[in-house]
């Protein structure tokens, strides 16, 4: 399973390092990539370098999408050729993890419509969904996270998802979960 993750700056840190580092423990293959470079800057100044441009990414060759929140969703909301990579990922029936922020971009497309989830509390809005006052929601291919202090949580729940409980158990036994 190969996974994209997306970003740019003012992503949330803890929500990209914490998530992807969990993903590779379990020998996920992840490709970080930025919105307009080869690097891109965190919400407190964590600089990641040698990145992967998305335009450089043919992104079918990917099984999940990953989107970390942090301030940067204003930016990536935005930017059309970012909007049609989420769609095109919803569209072709592949799995979507967005999380504190993130969920917000994919209630504005209509991706949460009927669907359980959940995103940083106060940017909750009528995505015609519903809203579940937890850290991770998952329905169907859509898993959702509500903030930072949820990253670990979110990261297991793709790891067992994509890897199944056996996986799952080795990750937490080896992280002390």
């Amino acid at each position: 399973m190969k996974i994209l993750a997306i970003i740019t700056d003012g992503f949330e840190e803890l929500e990209a390092v914490g998530t992807i580092a969990l993903l590779r423990r379990a020998k996920l293959d992840v490709t970080i990539a930025s919105l307009y470079s080869n690097e891109a800057v965190g919400r407190y100044m964590m600089k990641l370098t040698n990145l992967t441009p998305l335009n450089n990414i043919n992104f079918l060759d990917y099984d999940m999408l990953l989107l970390p929140g942090g301030p940067e969703y204003v930016i990536e909301e935005k930017d059309a050729n970012f909007l049609s990579i989420v769609k095109a990922f919803y569209n072709n029936d592949k799995y979507i993890a967005a999380i504190c922020a993130a969920p917000t971009i994919l209630g504005h497309l209509g991706i949460l419509k009927g669907k359980k989830y959940t995103c940083y509390t106060s940017m909750n809005e009528d995505f015609q969904g519903e809203y579940v006052d937890t850290y991770v929601v998952k329905d169907g291919k859509i898993i959702t996270g509500r903030s930072c202090s949820a990253s670990i949580d979110f990261a297991l729940e793709i790891i067992g998802t994509i890897l199944g409980n056996e996986k799952l158990d080795s990750i937490k036994k080896e992280i002390y979960y």
